[in-house]
């Protein structure tokens, strides 16, 4: 065996995100694989098959881990590192562009296998930096490539990943598409697999923005099987962040209180604080959303202000911070400071997904209703409409209708009233 398997085997793994416990799990200790990480023990040609269909690589994939390292393989994996290093510090732009090298050297050392890592991370990069044009034809790509052909696992990380940038451009409807053949394709695939979860959280949340919350709401019921005692704590508590997404929005706001207490519990700002921030702005968009406007709802809020305030999120998340926020206050009845962080809001709106455009509109518009000014309003509404018609929400569409009808229909009742005062 050349020295090169090693220092793949630690690559694929960490490119997946699993320790080595997880990747041993119950037939390898950690100790085994760090010996096999390090060039300290040769693996059987029964350990090697086992651990790259554990790691859901091609079959060819196998035949390159056999290779001494070379001149390529070593550029390609200390780009791969210097990718993984900007990954940790948040420098998604930089990650990105480490990614592309080494993609690019893979491709020269014919490591396929490596090719398709590293051009799958450059699409992860992009999607953080909200490229997401980029980052959907680079996926596409990975999509049509032989080796998604020949690994089930790849194609489904791949569709997965094309859903949710669909979802954020506003093609709920392709979203929703390609994360069905995904979840269809990762019933192949072991269950409770870091994949397989991941592909029915997409579907989910595909789904739930769409308003086909039944439909979300069974696929939520599987989601749940497929944690068990042997899930990291972090994915568990990702799994009930969702639930507790979808229980409210069907209006369950026992079910969903209990789901992302317990979300709350299990994701550790210590591990991830970027996502103890996304999951605090989630709790409180859903929550107000639903209208619980309660001590805890405030305290999510303050805690995703807190937490992107320390970790410097994207634009994106910056302006659905400041949305939740004008969410709280509209609810809690301060309609002018509402508005003016709306407007504020809106003048951004290009830097955020078609659908949560709609909402800031939709909120916008309502607003303006709230203070009298029923024109302006209107306006919105309208834009809110439109927003929500081309992301296929058809559950919003019809909100935004209902206000613009409530606005019309005392419009009709003043001018009857000053017709009939007149007359008098």
């Amino acid at each position: 065996m050349g020295n090169g398997f090693g220092e793949k085997l630690r690559a694929e793994r960490l490119e997946r995100g699993l320790t080595q416990a997880e990747l041993g799990k119950d037939l390898y200790s950690p100790s085994y694989i760090s010996l096999l990480e390090t060039g300290r023990r040769e693996p059987t040609a029964e350990v090697v098959e086992e651990l790259a269909r554990r790691l859901d690589l091609a079959p060819k994939a196998l035949e390159a881990w056999s290779q001494p390292v070379s001149v390529s393989d070593g550029e390609y994996v200390l780009a791969g590192l210097y990718a993984r290093q900007a990954w940790d510090l948040r420098d998604y732009a930089l990650a990105a562009t480490h990614a592309a090298a080494a993609a690019q050297f893979a491709l020269e050392g014919k490591n396929t296998s490596g090719w398709w890592n590293m051009t799958y991370m450059q699409a992860e990069c992009l999607m953080r930096e909200d490229n997401l044009e980029e980052c959907q034809r680079i996926t596409e790509r990975l999509i049509e490539h032989p080796m998604a052909m020949e690994s089930v696992g790849l194609e489904v990380r791949a569709r997965q990943m094309l859903a949710a940038v669909l979802q954020w451009r506003g093609q709920l409807p392709a979203a929703v598409d390609q994360a069905m053949e995904a979840a269809k394709l990762s019933q192949q695939l072991p269950q409770s697999s870091t994949v397989v979860i991941g592909t029915l959280r997409v579907l989910i949340g595909a789904l739930a923005e769409s308003g086909r919350l039944d439909e979300a709401w069974t696929y939520c019921k599987d989601l749940v099987k497929q944690v068990d005692e042997a899930t990291m704590a972090q994915l568990a508590g990702e799994v009930a962040w969702v639930v507790g997404n979808v229980a409210f929005m069907r209006h369950d706001y026992v079910e969903g209180v209990k789901e992302h207490e317990r979300a709350a519990r299990l994701l550790s700002p210590a591990n991830d604080i970027a996502m103890w921030a996304r999951f605090n702005k989630a709790s409180a968009a859903v929550r107000l959303q639903s209208g619980i406007v309660e001590p805890e709802t405030l305290a999510s809020v303050e805690r995703a202000e807190l937490a992107f305030s320390i970790v410097d999120g994207t634009k994106s998340d910056e302006l659905e911070v400041s949305f939740v926020r004008a969410q709280w206050l509209y609810l809690n009845g301060d309609i002018v400071a509402a508005i003016e962080k709306l407007r504020k809001i809106h003048a951004e709106r290009e830097a955020l997904a078609k659908h949560t455009a709609g909402e800031v509109a939709l909120l916008l518009g309502k607003s303006l209703k709230a203070a009298g000014e029923s024109e302006e309003a209107l306006v919105y509404l309208k834009e809110a409409q439109k927003d929500f018609s081309s992301a296929g929400a058809q559950e919003r569409v019809q909100q935004a209708l209902d206000a613009m009808l409530e606005i019309r229909l005392s419009q009709e009742r003043a001018a009857a009233a000053a017709e009939k005062a007149k007359a008098s």
